[in-house]
């Protein structure tokens, strides 16, 4: 059957890039996406609208005119992302109910994906450190908490219409042109790391996430699932990779660490913090056999690439090249 995806955020780098994927396949008719800005890469057949989603009427109204057969749900905003802490929740919930709701009341609806990320899990005393997907989510953080909700939201709304909701549990990703906040802390030129620990975390490159997004669409997966890089990274091994200067961090130094950051340009949000301190890893083999996938980017040369593309090489110009 040919699908009508509709794609929320498609504005920013993940979206755009499961548009372009999609774009390219024969099963899927028309790609519309909706985000409250437009997309920096160019679009062969997908239509963009511009709505905030805070416009509640007018998105409803788009949404039942376009009547998806799928609905890829990336509008979940990452603090620090794209938008700051206090509107990152408001956008996404807004999103998630107006549009999940707009289109199931169609009647077209046969399939939704929705981002989530590992954030749902938690980190400290208590939880698993490399959880799969049988494990109770337990978010410690604002941005788990939002991620949660959405799941749950999603899931009930495919239970009443009998719909498959696949949830996509998402290592942080981080690469060139992604707007992350961890990825702009790493690339500062000194970065806080914790001073008796060296946490593992995992990673995933932009175009991983999109190749997932693609096959749990074209799939119907139903249920959760952890998308993760292969191997692991830490604190300390991510800052000596690309160069920069560890700068060991214990107790109220958490604090003054974040607001030198912030200062510096790279806002922390509590997900980012909560990363650095206890890790963020998972059991990411139930989407690999799920999804088919394969030959996803390994941590390690996620961030080797997130540090190369941050390197500015300044270039020499000799008086013979002038004249």
């Amino acid at each position: 059957m040919s699908m009508r995806v509709l794609i929320t955020g498609l504005g920013g780098e993940l979206g755009t890039r499961l548009a372009q994927l999609l774009e390219a396949r024969d099963d899927v008719s028309e790609i519309v996406g909706v985000d409250i800005d437009p997309p920096r890469r160019r679009l062969r057949r997908s239509e963009f609208t511009r709505i905030d989603p805070r416009d509640r009427d007018r998105l409803v109204d788009f949404v039942t005119d376009f009547a998806p057969s799928a609905v890829a749900h990336y509008g979940v905003y990452e603090p620090d992302s794209r938008v700051g802490s206090g509107d990152a929740r408001e956008l996404t919930e807004a999103f998630t109910t107006a549009v999940l709701g707009a289109a199931t009341r169609t009647g077209k609806l046969d399939r939704v994906v929705v981002r989530s990320g590992l954030e749902v899990y938690g980190r400290g005393r208590g939880h698993p450190l490399v959880p799969d997907e049988s494990v109770t989510p337990a978010p410690s953080t604002p941005y788990g908490r939002s991620c949660l909700d959405v799941e749950t939201a999603a899931v009930a709304v495919g239970r009443h219409h009998d719909v498959p909701v696949a949830a996509l549990r998402l290592a942080p990703v981080v690469g060139s042109h992604v707007p992350s906040p961890l990825g702009r802390l790493l690339r500062l030129p000194a970065v806080p790391v914790p001073a008796f620990a060296d946490p593992a975390f995992c990673v995933l490159h932009q175009m991983d996430a999109a190749r997932c997004w693609v096959e749990a669409l074209v799939r119907g997966y139903d249920g959760p699932l952890n998308i993760v890089g292969p191997g692991a990274a830490s604190p300390w091994q991510a800052v000596r990779l690309g160069g920069r200067v560890p700068v060991p961090v214990v107790g109220p130094g958490w604090e003054v660490g974040r607001r030198v950051a912030e200062l510096a340009g790279a806002p922390v949000p509590a997900h980012v913090l909560e990363l650095l301190r206890y890790g963020r890893a998972g059991d990411g083999s139930r989407a690999v056999d799920a999804l088919g996938l394969s030959d996803l980017r390994p941590t390690q040369d996620v961030l080797a690439e997130l540090f190369e593309w941050a390197t500015v090489t300044p270039l020499t110009v000799s008086r013979e090249d002038v004249a």
